[in-house]
């Protein structure tokens, strides 16, 4: 059993039930909250090893409770359950401080792999090297997602953001294959995740604007090239 509980905060009874009682069945701690101001209580006063958070939530809906989250814990992971599907929120998600996104109605088979793939993620990274990368003139520090450029005020990445910019930094001046991208952060190279990884990209382009010698090439239909 892991060290760590995870926090679940779902406020319909039933699902919370049996989220908790199967996540427990494969050897993991859970405490449940059923609104989104008890669950950041808890969550100031214990130290839990990934947040499973729904979106539509009384006193606190999940996007800001994941916000309030980020701001004392950055690296904690956050698997947001939700029946809202349209681009915009799961940007919206992304963008609040979520690291993955499970569309309800989901089978709990897919909801285990999400939180053991997320557990592993997590350690790998905090184990990795958190060296300072150079981009252009910018520097990005993965671990921290941040991206620094001169004098300019330093730009606080998304989790999505940093793990796109990442790759797109390996791969530098080569073309970096899309299906390759969306299969590595989003797990299916579908037309919806197509879309969302493009306005990724162009948040991107945004922060990256100040150095004239970066670009970030579309190879349409096949892929992305980050020039620096």
């Amino acid at each position: 059993m892991d060290s760590l509980p995870l926090l679940l905060v779902e406020d319909e009874p039933t699902l919370a039930r049996v989220i908790k009682e199967s996540l427990e069945q494969t050897h993991h701690r859970v405490v449940h909250a059923e609104d989104g101001l008890k669950a950041y209580a808890l969550f100031q006063h214990t130290t839990f090893a990934l947040c499973i958070i729904d979106v539509m939530l009384p006193h606190m809906d999940g996007f800001t409770l994941a916000k309030q989250i980020r701001i004392h814990n950055p690296h904690i992971p956050i698997l947001f359950l939700t029946a809202r599907t349209s681009t915009d929120d799961v940007i919206e998600g992304y963008e609040s401080g979520g690291n993955d996104y499970l569309k309800k109605p989901f089978s709990l088979k897919e909801l285990f792999l999400r939180v053991n793939e997320l557990l592993k993620r997590t350690h790998r990274e905090f184990n990795a090297d958190t060296s300072a990368l150079a981009i252009g003139q910018y520097i990005f520090i993965p671990h921290k997602q941040t991206l620094k450029f001169g004098t300019q005020p330093e730009v606080k990445l998304s989790y999505r953001e940093t793990q796109l910019l990442q790759l797109l930094h390996q791969h530098r001046n080569i073309l970096l294959e899309r299906k390759k991208v969306l299969l590595l952060l989003w797990g299916d190279d579908s037309f919806f995740h197509t879309r969302t990884m493009d306005v990724f990209i162009t948040k991107l382009r945004k922060h990256l604007k100040h150095d004239t010698s970066i670009e970030i090439i579309n190879m349409r239909g096949v892929g992305y090239k980050l020039i620096c």
